[in-house]
């Protein structure tokens, strides 16, 4: 279960308000590529807060509410489908990073970035921590609020855009909505240049 360790070893260095940042939405065909960034307070455990791949739909919900109302601060942003064709899929979440982080009410002193990349505008005032989303609290509830937010875009494109059905694959390449592709061909919403081997 992840903790307060890294926010805490960062506090006894000096740094005083720490995020933990996380994306969601690398791997689909279609939509933007969300990212969060969260403060928490580290005398609150937020119980049932984990990575946000092994928490179920219902239980995403339900912890989107708590870290919203129990988090110091939170920013919540995107990179556009334009962006991501235009920078790659690696580029796009960087940007999307940079600005949850730099959209935060409270400025942050020091970010903890998922995964083994820092954002090249984030140099000097982060660090990225692998698995960070099972390791470390903030960061765990920046996965909760980007995959949640991501999720509640394609359920609302999916209106929009019926005839792939969004709402239950909030646009990565199951069989179905690949399948949903092929029949319709693409839509505003699917990245060219994830589509490639599909349509050939």
């Amino acid at each position: 279960m992840p903790t307060y360790d890294m926010e805490k070893s960062l506090i006894s260095k000096g740094y005083n308000v720490i995020c933990g940042v996380d994306e969601a939405g690398r791997g689909p065909l279609a939509g933007p590529v969300f990212a969060a960034a969260a403060v928490l307070n580290l005398d609150d455990d937020i119980e049932g807060l984990d990575d946000s791949k092994k928490l179920s739909e219902k239980k995403r919900e339900q912890l989107f509410d708590i870290i919203r109302e129990r988090a110091v601060c939170f920013a919540v942003a995107s990179a556009s489908v334009e962006e991501i064709e235009r920078l790659n899929i690696l580029g796009a979440t960087m940007l999307a990073m940079t600005r949850a982080v730099d959209m935060l009410p409270r400025p942050a002193d020091y970010a903890i970035i998922d995964g083994n990349k820092v954002p090249s505008n984030l140099d000097g005032r982060a660090v990225s921590l692998v698995k960070g989303d099972a390791l470390s609290m903030s960061v765990a509830a920046a996965s909760v609020l980007a995959k949640v937010s991501r999720d509640r875009y394609m359920k609302k494109q999916a209106e929009e855009y019926p005839e792939y059905n969004f709402a239950k694959s909030k646009g990565y390449g199951t069989k179905e909505h690949i399948e949903l592709i092929k029949k319709y061909g693409p839509c505003p919403l699917h990245r060219p240049s994830f589509l490639k081997k599909i349509l050939g």
